[in-house]
């Protein structure tokens, strides 16, 4: 009795808290730099907050549109900026934790909170007198006295109205509508397929003679994973990255590489998480969508608000690229074919043998032996290695803070400085994989930056996830090569965001056209494996040796190795995407059909497969985000290699270009034409050769031709 009558009360305690607890979306964070206080957050926080701020946001809106005042730009452009404060600190959050704490609880509430976002948009952006006061402006910019960036600022959101439907009719703007809120729907059901369909694989080893070839490190994470997993004694592999590759890289079992690279090669292809269906109508769904706005097919609504400007001119500079990349992989494979013949193998080689056999190559040719390099790759001191490059190029201090609210125990935090000691940025890492992150790298943010013209200003919340080889026992994360230079890459991105000095919200950071947002990020891969740096980071973890001479000389003559396969896979992937986008689908296609189709068409090598296939196709099935647009990684690239010249040509850590490259692009941000801040900073427009050079796929053509762009750039 005494026992039932405690817990009444304290069921009635717990009734008053949760009555008297405030959302904490809805009041001040009361954190160190505004830091979400993600130990507090639930689940039931987020769609009450949401709808809050949509409401908070449509009266923002209001506002606007009700302003008497004759149309300018800080009236109409800078309070749209300012607009919707609640509801995008709610969606910051929330879509950054869906990504990487995914729960069932995540994907119920993804399922409403999503939808509700895509529409309370649309009715912004549709609004047709919210439009006239847009248009207004930008009728006048001209007459208005506007500083450059605010004119960028005018153009980019009239731009944005109307190519999300603000010409249209009022019936066609409610196509669009249900248009836009079905493509959040199944980029949603895609995402939960994918997720699914990769943790629900398991490949389970049981003797310990068909790991032959394997890591140590590997055997090792898989004997852990499946202890885990309640089979002790075993060996699991996944095909989440770290799992996946190395087993494709080393195991000289051939039938279990066939099976994971199959498995992987299929993923997402059957079952209840069978994404082929989706794709379809993802597929009919852009097809109407760009007729509806007026374009010939997707690929052109999305490139004509980039770079590129067209798919023509995006096919044009992966054509310069593929042609040489095939030749190589056919040299690569007769490599690859030649040494198993002499082993004695008596197989032909194929997909699943690429990754074995080129690793076997290298170790031939070059003396390179995977392992003996990652002892030199801990990951603590890859970190130390990019606050140094970072420090030494551009002045800022990164300083832990491990009091900071964090999302997962395994996230660190840090508080970054510049030159003079002043805080210009919040920057978090997460590392190592989990059933509950999706797979891949990525940078994004909790916060973004911006400075009102009062001198009020905002400094962000910037954070790099990645899915890494995870320590095991005594032994640390020992990266790979390829984990060394992600890692680099979305430190390069996460830079972009952090240093941003652009005053306005939409033109900070990364919010760049998406063919110009990678060039941060490739450019700070180049610094990776640099000798220079890689002495004052690259240490084996048992010894604290710092990497030798002679290991840092093969690095560089392996460091165009396998190049052939690996630009045509991304080629070709890249390509593979924009023949989607130019397809305009009115029936279900046959996906694994078209694919052959058009890897036939291309002359794809048999022993080289897409990048990703098209049912784990992330990038653009996903989300809009790189739909049609999966070659701006190969664009971007034409970018770093020639900017990265410059750096050699001078000295890489040459205080006038990191000051050149800083200023007119890490902090510059989307403030001005991509293409002029490019030439502020480089001296002259980008040149293909340069890749070509970076990727050993061909020798330096004085008469390559340059990168063009409509206009002569």
């Amino acid at each position: 009795m005494m026992a039932a009558l405690a817990m009444t009360a304290a069921s009635q305690t717990d009734q008053i808290m949760a009555a008297e607890r405030t959302n904490p979306f809805l009041k001040p964070y009361e954190t160190p730099y505004n830091i979400p206080p993600f130990e507090q957050i639930r689940y039931e926080d987020y769609l009450p907050a949401m709808e809050q701020g949509i409401k908070e946001y449509k009266a923002d809106i209001k506002a606007i549109v009700e302003n008497p005042a004759t149309p300018d730009f800080d009236n109409t452009i800078l309070a749209m900026e300012k607009a919707g404060k609640l509801l995008n600190r709610v969606m910051i959050v929330f879509s950054g934790l869906d990504e990487t704490e995914s729960s069932d609880e995540m994907v119920a509430i993804s399922e409403k909170a999503y939808p509700m976002y895509s529409q309370v948009n649309d009715e912004v952006m549709m609004d047709e007198a919210l439009f006239k006061r847009v248009k207004y402006v930008y009728d006048n910019r001209e007459k208005m006295n506007l500083k450059p960036t605010e004119k960028r600022a005018v153009e980019e959101s009239y731009k944005s109205f109307t190519r999300n439907g603000a010409l249209l009719s009022q019936a066609d703007k409610e196509k669009l509508k249900a248009l836009n809120t079905k493509m959040t729907d199944l980029y949603l059901k895609f995402n939960k397929n994918l997720l699914n369909a990769t943790n629900a694989y398991e490949l389970w080893v049981d003797d310990a003679s068909k790991l032959s070839g394997l890591p140590a490190s590997s055997v090792a994470v898989a004997a852990d994973e499946a202890k885990a997993r309640g089979q002790e004694g075993k060996w699991v592999f996944t095909l989440h990255a770290p799992s996946r590759l190395p087993l494709l890289q080393y195991a000289d079992n051939r039938e279990l590489r066939r099976q994971m690279y199959e498995a992987y090669t299929t993923l997402a292809t059957n079952g209840e998480n069978n994404n082929y269906p989706v794709i379809n109508e993802i597929l009919k769904t852009r097809t109407q969508k760009a007729a509806l706005l007026g374009y010939p097919d997707f690929a052109s609504y999305m490139t004509a608000n980039v770079m590129a400007k067209t798919p023509a001119n995006a096919e044009g500079l992966l054509k310069q690229i593929w042609a040489p990349a095939v030749e190589r992989v056919k040299e690569e494979v007769a490599e690859m074919q030649a040494l198993a013949d002499k082993e004695g193998a008596k197989i032909k080689i194929e997909p699943w043998d690429y990754y074995y056999y080129a690793e076997k190559v290298r170790r031939d040719k070059y003396a390179l032996d995977e392992d003996e390099v990652r002892a030199y790759f801990p990951l603590e001191s890859v970190r130390e290695g990019i606050f140094n490059m970072a420090g030494r190029l551009y002045g800022v201090t990164f300083t832990e803070m491990p009091d900071a609210p964090k999302y997962n125990p395994e996230v660190k935090v840090y508080d970054v400085k510049d030159a003079d000691g002043n805080h210009i940025a919040v920057f978090m890492t997460d590392y190592f994989p989990r059933a509950s992150k999706r797979q891949g790298a990525w940078m994004s943010e909790f916060q973004s930056a911006f400075t009102d013209p009062d001198g009020t200003s905002q400094r962000p919340i910037v954070y790099n996830v990645g899915n890494f080889s995870k320590p095991t026992g005594d032994t640390p994360s020992l990266l790979t090569l390829d984990e060394v230079e992600t890692m680099f890459h979305e430190f390069g991105h996460g830079l972009h965001g952090m240093l941003t000095q652009a005053h306005l919200r939409s033109q900070a950071g990364t919010n760049v056209d998406r063919d110009f947002v990678e060039l941060p990020s490739q450019i700070h891969e180049h610094w990776a494996l640099e000798p220079e740096l890689l002495k004052t980071y690259a240490r084996h973890y048992k010894t604290g040796e710092v990497i030798p001479d002679s290991l840092i000389e093969k690095l560089a003559a392996a460091s165009t190795h396998n190049q052939g396969f690996m630009t045509t896979e991304l080629v070709g992937a890249a390509l593979l995407d924009l023949q989607y986008g130019q397809v305009n689908v009115t029936e279900d296609v046959d996906i694994e059909a078209f694919e052959r189709k058009v890897a036939s068409d291309l002359g794809m090598p048999a022993e080289v497969q897409f990048r990703y296939r098209s049912p784990y196709f992330r990038h653009i099935f996903g989300s809009d985000g790189y739909a049609s647009g999966y070659y701006t990684y190969l664009w971007a690239e034409v970018l770093d290699c020639d900017g990265f010249e410059l750096f050699k040509e001078r000295g890489i850590f040459d205080p006038e270009t990191a000051k050149a490259f800083k200023t007119n692009v890490l902090e510059a941000g989307g403030s001005s034409d991509p293409m002029e801040l490019y030439v502020k900073f480089r001296g002259h427009e980008p040149q293909v050769d340069a890749l070509l050079r970076h990727r050993g796929l061909a020798p330096v053509k004085p008469e390559t031709p340059k990168m063009t762009t409509p206009g002569g750039k």
